[in-house]
């Protein structure tokens, strides 16, 4: 069972400063089209040179004028049959009332959300809430720390990931000091 894989059909929350860096590793992960849907003043933008392989060809940015837009905007995308991974920026916490409306859009169209919510703007109708950081490590290393803080249909946890930011190939590695032995093994 992969501890990272987000469920289909559902839509997940993400949270922290390593949040946009976890939705390109999903936007790897999942085939089909990816939209990518922010409010139109918003000025961080992803640059189709720095992503990972596969991802630009796939990716289709929306620019949403207002908040509502942007709502309506995940709305129509989730529904949509075709599209393999809808990611979206909102500024706002999430009502309860449009976390549902999400989440059945999502079911409707067999399609998976991911939204990139800022430190407590979540919905209660999540499937699962993700807490991501980056990590120091050596130079040419990319860690992070991605913590399932809620899990509707499973458990909750912290991964410590090695991800190159290229591939769907990832190491789960133990945090930094703790190191695992097979059992029997000893010093």
């Amino acid at each position: 069972m992969d501890p990272l894989r987000l469920r289909s059909a559902r839509v997940h929350d993400a949270e922290g400063r390593g949040r946009a860096g976890f939705a390109l590793f999903q936007a790897v992960r999942f085939s089909g089209p990816i939209f990518w849907i922010t409010l139109a003043h918003d000025r961080d933008r992803l640059m189709p040179i720095s992503l990972p392989d596969g991802v630009a060809e796939r990716l289709h940015l929306i620019e949403a004028r207002s908040e509502t837009d942007l709502l309506w905007a995940i709305e129509e995308t989730l529904r949509a049959k075709s599209v393999g991974l809808v990611i979206a920026e909102p500024e706002k916490p999430m009502s309860l009332t449009a976390g549902k409306r999400l989440q059945l859009a999502a079911e409707a169209g067999r399609t998976t959300g991911l939204l990139l919510i800022r430190e407590g703007g979540g919905s209660n109708a999540a499937e699962t809430r993700w807490k991501c950081d980056p990590m120091p490590g050596p130079v040419g290393s990319t860690r992070h720390r991605w913590a399932l803080n809620k899990n509707k249909k499973g458990t909750i946890g912290t991964h410590y990931v090695s991800w190159d930011g290229a591939m769907a190939a990832f190491h789960l590695a133990p945090p930094t000091g703790e190191r695992r032995q097979p059992e029997g093994l000893s010093r």
